[in-house]
């Protein structure tokens, strides 16, 4: 859920240089910058609230693009530097209670040496697992960049099972129609296709932010954190490459069911077609003995119509053979 103008401040914490945390408020945010020089920072605010907005404009002291940017209503993950800081957009699995996770939902970040600003506008449980890591006293970061790490690794955590699981429907499908006679419903694969793109979207873009700020972050990475968000950007690049790969099964299998019911619907029209052949010799006969002027032979005859019937038999009996000799049945 997000939050509410009444609690603009989600998470808030500062960490001394002896080692420990404090917990911030929000009148202990609103009444200074965002930084402070030699203390470090981690600020986790609702961005839809109309509080947070006057702050980052007024009071923050952070750049006027760089507000516009954390504001903006829609964004794709990118990673920039701005003097001394690094502004970031990650995107997230929507984990939310009534969401579907490839409605991905956003934090928006920006770092410097000494704090770290995030703004989403859903739940994002990567920051709340950090924040319980901090809380519970097993988790105290020495850096900014330490926290935009733990963050990013979080949140490539929870997208890992999702796209698992869109691989093993693929495998569902793929096992559905190997059974003869299966099918599947006519949305089911569209469906599938536009989540595995929807995924895609975002999960493209953040492999190339992930990177962008490990080449970009002098000064604000350690060593550790450059190795950790190098391997993160590696994992999510494995992630696009298993997007790419089902989606490439997806398009097979949607050539696959349109190539089944065309072959189907072609086997149905032989069928109709076999059945017209047979007829239409047999609607010629019955119709020009059906016609009413004189000289049509049999009409005084008691056995005519037996015979004529018998003939039609007879003539039915050798098309089908005809057929079966030509391979059509």
């Amino acid at each position: 859920m997000s939050g509410t103008a009444d609690n603009p401040l989600i998470y808030g914490f500062e960490f001394e240089g002896d080692g420990t945390a404090r917990r911030l408020s929000w009148d202990d945010v609103v009444k200074e910058s965002a930084d402070r020089p030699g203390v470090r920072r981690w600020l986790h605010l609702d961005r839809l609230s109309p509080s947070v907005r006057t702050w980052l404009t007024e009071q923050s002291g952070i750049d006027a693009v760089i507000d516009d940017a954390l504001l903006q209503e829609d964004t794709r993950p990118r990673s920039a530097r701005h003097g001394d800081g690094l502004l970031i957009n990650l995107r997230g699995v929507n984990l939310n209670e009534g969401s579907e996770p490839e409605d991905m939902i956003a934090i928006r970040i920006w770092m410097t040496a000494d704090v770290v600003v995030s703004l989403r506008a859903f739940h994002i449980k990567a920051a709340q697992d950090l924040r319980d890591q901090i809380m519970a006293g097993e988790m105290l970061p020495v850096s900014t960049g330490e926290i935009v790490t733990y963050i990013a690794a979080r949140l490539t955590d929870r997208i890992e099972p999702v796209i698992s699981e869109l691989d093993s429907e693929a495998d569902d499908f793929e096992d559905t129609l190997l059974e003869p006679g299966a099918s599947l419903p006519k949305t089911a694969l569209a469906n599938f296709r536009r989540r595995v793109l929807t995924f895609r979207r975002y999960i493209i873009p953040q492999r190339e932010a992930l990177s962008q700020m490990s080449r970009e972050g002098e000064g604000l990475f350690t060593n550790r954190e450059n190795l950790l968000l190098r391997e993160v950007a590696d994992r999510v690049t494995r992630l696009g490459e298993e997007l790419d790969t089902i989606r490439e099964r997806s398009i097979v299998l949607q050539e696959q069911v349109v190539e089944e019911r065309a072959e189907r619907m072609n086997q149905r029209l032989f069928v109709l077609s076999i059945i017209s052949a047979i007829f239409l010799p047999l609607g010629f006969v019955t119709g020009l003995f059906g016609v009413n002027v004189g000289g049509m032979p049999g009409v005084n005859n008691g056995v005519a119509f037996t015979l004529l019937c018998l003939g039609m038999l007879g003539l039915s009996l050798g098309m089908i053979l005809l057929f079966r000799r030509m391979r059509w049945l």
